[in-house]
């Protein structure tokens, strides 16, 4: 069962001053709402959070060994997003613009944890992975996945997940576009290799045609 999406309530005090006007009628996509976001529209971004509310929200459900902190970390996404609002530049897809606010914060909360660890030690109890998805194709699936390479793994992520093209992956993490091809090839490589080992030989070649068909449909977090 998936988890809610967070609840993000934003008052008038939250926004920038010229955000509050009324939004153009019916934009017809993301990049235009941004604009209009940008210039004065609090519509336009209630519309782009009803829209990415929920994949945000999934996108740290999904790298975060904590759940308590996915919540946080997505209202931190877009309060970045409207702080940015003022000195937006369309330069790329809004979506890839939203992740890349998300992938730093990421990183940001990465490192906190790691410093908190190294220098207060680790929590003293931190969820079960096993109660996170229970059934034993999900442990299977999800152990194999989190031993690829961490940049092989956030690419198949961005790609089977996110659903994002190959040009955004590469803009996103600012890798040549045939990098991205090649190591998303390797990581689907090693994912097969890796569940190979787990399985009879009859289901071996199915399981690792569809092993990252199987990780969306199960929502399993990494």
């Amino acid at each position: 069962m998936q988890d809610a999406p967070p609840t993000l309530v934003l008052s008038s005090e939250a926004l920038p001053p010229n955000v509050m006007n009324d939004t153009p009628a019916n934009p017809a996509s993301d990049e235009q709402l941004m604009l209009a976001f940008s210039q004065g529209s609090s519509e336009a971004f209630a519309e782009l959070f009803r829209r990415y509310r929920q994949p945000i929200y999934c996108f740290f459900r999904r790298r975060v060994a904590d759940p308590s902190h996915t919540e946080e970390l997505a209202q931190e996404t877009f309060l970045a997003l409207i702080r940015s609002a003022v000195r937006n530049e369309p330069r790329a897809l809004f979506r890839t613009y939203l992740y890349a606010i998300g992938l730093k914060i990421l990183r940001a909360h990465r490192r906190k944890t790691a410093f908190r660890a190294t220098f207060f030690g680790h929590p003293d109890h931190l969820p079960d992975p096993a109660k996170q998805d229970a059934t034993e194709s999900g442990l299977w699936v999800r152990r194999a996945v989190a031993k690829l390479d961490s940049m092989d793994r956030e690419i198949l992520l961005l790609r089977e997940f996110e659903q994002l093209s190959y040009s955004e992956i590469a803009d996103l993490l600012q890798l040549p576009i045939n990098t991205v091809r090649s190591r998303l090839f390797r990581a689907r490589t090693a994912l097969r290799n890796l569940l190979e080992p787990s399985a009879s030989p009859s289901t071996n070649e199915a399981a690792a045609q569809r092993a990252p068909q199987d990780i969306v449909q199960k929502g399993i977090r990494l």
